[in-house]
């Protein structure tokens, strides 16, 4: 199998994505084309993913496209056959789907014509109690200066589906849960629950974020966090006409903050993050109607959603993240996805930081490939392929990581009004001050937010 380095400039076409005028700006993305040679007998790289989600699913992908042989272990794969209804809708930033379709063009298109774009739609952050806009982040312009896919939401089982379908189900083991591992200088070998074993070169732990195969490699020091926030989460049904008008609004409060995008067919998916004990007790009420309490002065738009959602299909959860690790491999055994950097999903990030980190992971091994035979690549070049890999990745998944973190932690200091005091003399109404800090962090956040959104949306070169 001879691998030739390619180039893919990402274009767009009617009615999936935005046309536009070519740019100089447009993203170019490396792809690698393999050709079979039949006089060539060169063993094919073998690759064991521990974990059937997104990030294995499309790795697997990737692998599959380069040409290499590869395995994909997944205790359960009930979530593709219409199950795992915990799990809501997914978001694809641009950035994600640029890379998809440098990946499979096939799959990407599937997966655009099955997902609602949101994109274009006013997205960004607002107060919760007046639902004044803090910053609004425009998705839709990097994505048609870049020529690039513009973000959209998409139903989490059925990109699943399309990436199982993709793959091939004879490439995925259900019920075959990784138990163990060894790594040496020539192969790693994969233990599974049911006695059976396999042997590879290079096993990917896309097992989630209570990955066995990091606690391996690392230690169970590096177990999921509590985040100090319970996660209430619903879809709330509305007639086209009284639909919000944003594609995707994040309203913040004292200790709580709400997110709410709009997954099409008149439906809202939201999510109600709110600071709690990890053991607090189910409120006695009902989630909807404690719910309604706790967001009970919060802006009108923020309460329908709540009130058009019912109760049974409230479900409460709670969060966790991982601390960020100096390295994801050692060895022959390399992580991705929320195995290696779990972060909280405030901001809607881990699938398209997943799938990022699927491309760049692979572009490595295409490189690796293309270099030496594979019975004759040392483990050290393994290794130094997989650093590559994390310097390539480590600041920008950081970074989205640590920002996750602090617009949690920054809600225990939030303050709408200086002053909130009642009716006085039933003349002057209410008065009610704005907190200082409420226009200083609006400016900044005016300020600051676009750049930002524009490299989190586009992604890196």
């Amino acid at each position: 199998m001879a691998c030739v380095h390619d180039s893919l400039n990402v274009s767009n076409s009617a009615g999936l994505f935005i046309r536009e005028k070519k740019s100089s700006k447009r993203l170019t993305t490396r792809t690698v084309r393999c050709e079979n040679n039949t006089g060539n007998k060169k063993k094919t790289l073998k690759i064991l993913i521990a974990g059937g989600g997104i990030g294995g699913l499309v790795f697997a992908l990737a692998a599959k496209r380069s040409g290499f042989d590869v395995t994909v272990f997944e205790k359960d794969l009930t979530a593709v056959r219409g199950e795992g209804l915990e799990r809501g809708p997914i978001q694809l930033l641009s950035s994600a789907m640029g890379l998809m379709e440098s990946i499979d063009k096939d799959a990407a298109r599937e997966i655009m014509e099955s997902g609602y774009v949101t994109g274009d739609r006013l997205n960004g952050l607002a107060d919760g109690t007046t639902g004044q806009w803090f910053a609004k982040f425009d998705f839709l312009t990097p994505a048609i200066e870049k020529s690039i896919p513009v973000t959209r939401i998409i139903c989490r089982m059925e990109l699943q589906r399309i990436l199982l379908n993709a793959v091939g189900e004879d490439n995925v083991m259900n019920k075959s849960k990784v138990a163990d591992f060894v790594s040496d200088s020539k192969k790693v070998t994969v233990f599974l629950e049911n006695g059976e074993r396999y042997e590879g070169d290079i096993l990917v732990g896309a097992d989630g974020i209570r990955s066995m195969v990091r606690s391996k490699l690392f230690g169970s020091n590096k177990e999921p966090k509590y985040s100090n926030f319970i996660c209430y989460t619903g879809v709330a049904e509305f007639h086209r006409t009284s639909l919000p008008s944003f594609g995707y609004k994040i309203f913040i409060g004292r200790n709580k903050y709400f997110v709410a995008l709009d997954i099409g067919k008149g439906r809202m998916q939201w999510y109600a993050f709110v600071r709690e004990p990890r053991e607090s007790p189910v409120s006695s009420i009902g989630n909807k109607n404690m719910l309604l309490e706790c967001f009970g002065g919060w802006c009108d738009e923020v309460i329908k959603i709540i009130g058009r959602t019912n109760e049974e299909a409230i479900i409460r959860r709670p969060i966790h993240d991982i601390d960020m690790i100096r390295t994801w491999g050692k060895g022959r055994v390399i992580l991705l996805g929320d195995a290696a950097h779990a972060m909280l999903p405030n901001l809607g990030q881990g699938g398209s930081m997943a799938i990022e980190d699927c491309y760049w992971l692979m572009l490595e091994l295409q490189n690796l490939a293309q270099r030496h035979t594979i019975s004759e690549i040392p483990l050290d070049q393994i290794t130094t392929a997989f650093t590559r890999f994390e310097k390539k990745r480590m600041f920008r998944v950081r970074i989205m990581h640590s920002i996750c973190r602090l617009a949690s932690t920054l809600t225990a200091f939030y303050q709408t009004y200086l002053l909130d005091i009642g009716p006085i003399f039933n003349v002057a109404g209410v008065l009610k001050v704005k907190h200082p800090a409420f226009h200083v962090s609006n400016k900044l956040l005016q300020l600051a937010m676009p750049k930002f959104m524009e490299w989190v949306i586009v992604g890196q070169d």
